[in-house]
């Protein structure tokens, strides 16, 4: 995927005219903000759970090189294989090369940001092999040649009037006269055509939610059911998973399964919680004959020990996305790359750098309401600030943005010229604004008043304000 990071400010832009994006995004307040507060106020013990899950992801991150060692011994005496990548381009190598052994034509997928994150899906096409999405919105944007806007909900960014558009157009071979007006005939529609693909499909590709040190499984946690299918029904079960998605053990990880469900969707549980071990055994009904980890680096390990290792406790609820008015202004496009939201604006400058993606840092009101909405606490304001440095610091901003910097250093560093200035320009704003109440345009606030007013000062400042208030008091 090529990443547009660093025109922001322009996607932003025109995801605020998009009438259909607005319109999508609108509910993400009602869908999962609403749901989650619900499903958090019938849990009292969630704050403590939250603790809970993040010390478990931190004791992880402090011992990873140890459970990562323990995962791999446990997988291959199950069976298995780990494959150690670490770039995307080792991971996609790796992920052909199982597929040619295997003779693969098509291949099954389970929604896995991580395949998105190393392209893998072009990747295979290239050589030849057939990827079929099976995630009902990862198969609408599939359909569409779009990538995912949101980590839980690929095609939040579209109206149902745009599915069934999506629908007619790819599947021809269907009555055009058919009524696709209802979410459900639209369901029932994907289902009827994907079912022969789950059941024609070589290899099967999924994610993985949670990695088990002590037993060398994987886990995935969907609503559909694809998942599964995506993984019994094929010879082969390839799984995609970064480094930090191991967790020690079963108990740790019905502690996680407490927090994912409620902070992403407001459920109790998902539909579907499958725990994957090895290859099928003799006695076992059904299941891959093969099993394959991907393990991908691709810049997590330099995250560890430095300002933004918390990231790494992250376990892809999206409730962050969904709390974050930026976000829910210009929907996930607008960010330019796999990682959408907050934990997108700290997570892809790692990823690609913050010369392409430092805009992303910038796009936040830091209300807090994505830390707060975090079921792992992960303090995304602050390492968005640690990335905000890291851009001043490499002199990627316009110049009048760095010397406006300079200036207000200058004399915050100086709190009586500071107070002096600030005065004056106060008084001055006062007056000059008083006949209205407010700026429609005002030199050096551009950035403010291109999109809404500003309000004139009543001529005082907050310091001011409150030394008189104080001294009343």
């Amino acid at each position: 995927m090529e990443a547009t990071s660093h025109a922001f400010k322009e996607n932003a832009s025109r995801a605020l005219g998009d009438k259909n994006l607005q319109a999508a995004l609108g509910i993400l307040k009602h869908n999962f903000a609403g749901r989650r507060g619900a499903a958090v106020a019938r849990l009292p013990e969630f704050d403590q759970l939250r603790e809970e899950g993040r010390a478990i992801k931190d004791h992880v991150l402090e011992h990873l090189d140890l459970y990562l060692e323990i995962f791999e011994r446990n997988v291959t005496a199950l069976g298995g294989q780990v494959h150690w990548a670490a770039d995307a381009e080792e991971a996609r190598a790796a992920v052909l090369a199982i597929c040619q052994g295997a003779g693969a034509k098509t291949v099954s997928k389970g929604k896995s940001m991580i395949a998105e994150e190393i392209g893998v899906n072009d990747h295979l096409e290239k050589n030849g092999i057939v990827p079929i999405e099976t995630d009902l919105g990862e198969y609408i944007i599939q359909l569409r040649h779009e990538t995912p806007s949101h980590i839980i909900a690929p095609a939040i960014h579209l109206v149902k009037e745009q599915v069934a558009e999506t629908f007619r157009a790819a599947h021809t071979q269907l009555d055009p006269a058919r009524p696709l007006s209802e979410p459900r005939q639209m369901c029932d529609e994907a289902r009827a055509l994907l079912r022969p693909k789950f059941l024609a499909a070589d290899v099967g590709i999924t994610g993985a939610n949670f990695l088990i040190a002590e037993t060398g499984s994987s886990i995935i946690v969907t609503n559909e059911g694809n998942g599964d299918l995506t993984q019994n029904l094929t010879r082969v079960h390839i799984v995609l998973a970064s480094l930090e998605k191991i967790v020690p053990t079963l108990e740790d990880v019905s502690t996680l399964l407490r927090l994912l469900a409620r902070s992403a969707t407001g459920q109790e549980f998902s539909t579907y919680t499958t725990v994957s071990s090895g290859p099928r055994r003799p006695e076992d009904t059904d299941g891959p004959e093969a099993y394959h980890v991907v393990l991908l680096d691709n810049g997590r390990s330099a995250m560890l020990g430095t300002e933004f290792q918390d990231m790494l406790r992250c376990i892809r609820c999206g409730a962050c996305f969904n709390h974050c008015p930026v976000y829910g202004s210009v929907g996930g496009h607008a960010y330019g790359w796999v990682y959408g939201g907050p934990m997108g604006s700290v997570l892809t400058p790692q990823l690609i750098g913050v010369k392409e993606a430092g805009s992303l840092p910038n796009a936040s009101t830091f209300c807090g309401r994505c830390e707060s909405a975090c079921p792992m606490k992960i303090p995304l304001p602050k390492m968005m600030r640690h990335w905000r440095e890291r851009e001043f610091e490499h002199h990627l901003q316009p110049t009048v943005y760095r010397s406006g910097l300079k200036l207000w250093a200058y004399l915050a560093r100086r709190p009586t010229l500071y107070r002096l200035v600030t005065r004056l320009g106060a008084a001055a704003l006062g007056v000059a604004g008083k006949s209205r109440g407010r700026f429609r345009s005002l030199p050096l606030a551009r950035g403010w008043t291109k999109g809404r007013d500003m309000p004139a000062p009543e001529g005082k400042t907050f310091m001011a304000l409150w030394a008189e208030r104080k001294r009343a008091g």
